[in-house]
């Protein structure tokens, strides 16, 4: 696990349901990544894969909250509602999805949001997906709508990703308003933290 920040931390561990088919320019890489945030009143976990034993390290007595950027992304928040006592979070139009996928309850949340830890859920082209803000840290959490890929940099997801009615050009418009943060760090779940020029490389990728 890596520390990013003083309380933000990384780490990747391999997502059980990949396959090769899956992989290539266009797909994801088998090693998926999640994210933990301390905010001192309660540990935040986004779209965690295999929580490492060192983050049981960092619960102590905090409310832990899973933030989940999509159903897809449920990834192991069942295992962390068992380990950790976790409340999951979930967006409203996925949340059907996302108990049938952790076997259990989720709490909707919807665009504009204010979650646990004071993390803001922002808006994407669509309904079952959010971004994440993370104030105190000037960072964007995202989950399949932008992408890092080796020696690449950042780019939009696969066309072949698009829901029926969306377009790169659509996804691109619904995310512009995120280049008004004062970004610092982008966290993206498929590929490496950027965190040299994270604004820079922001307003590069939505401008097309």
């Amino acid at each position: 696990m890596q520390e990013l920040r003083p309380g933000l931390w990384t780490w990747t561990a391999a997502h059980p349901e990949w396959t090769e088919a899956e992989g290539g320019p266009e797909g994801w890489d088998r090693a998926v990544r999640s994210y933990a945030y301390d905010s001192g009143d309660c540990l935040v976990l986004f779209d965690p894969q295999s929580p490492p034993s060192l983050v049981e390290g960092l619960i102590e007595a905090q409310d832990v909250a899973v933030l989940l950027t999509m159903h897809w992304h449920a990834r192991s928040a069942a295992e962390c509602v068992t380990r950790f006592g976790a409340t999951v979070h979930t967006a409203r139009a996925g949340l059907e999805q996302t108990t049938s996928k952790i076997g259990g309850e989720a709490t909707p949340y919807d665009p504009g949001d204010v979650l646990p830890g004071g993390v803001e859920a922002r808006p994407t082209d669509y309904a079952e997906e959010a971004i994440f803000w993370i104030p105190a840290h000037g960072a964007l959490v995202v989950g399949d709508t932008l992408l890092g890929t080796e020696g690449h940099g950042v780019r939009m997801q696969s066309e072949q990703w698009l829901a029926q009615g969306a377009t790169l050009e659509s996804v691109r418009e619904s995310l512009k308003p995120l280049t008004e943060l004062p970004v610092e760090l982008l966290l993206l779940t498929h590929g490496d933290p950027v965190v040299d020029d994270a604004h820079g490389q922001l307003c590069a990728v939505l401008e097309g």
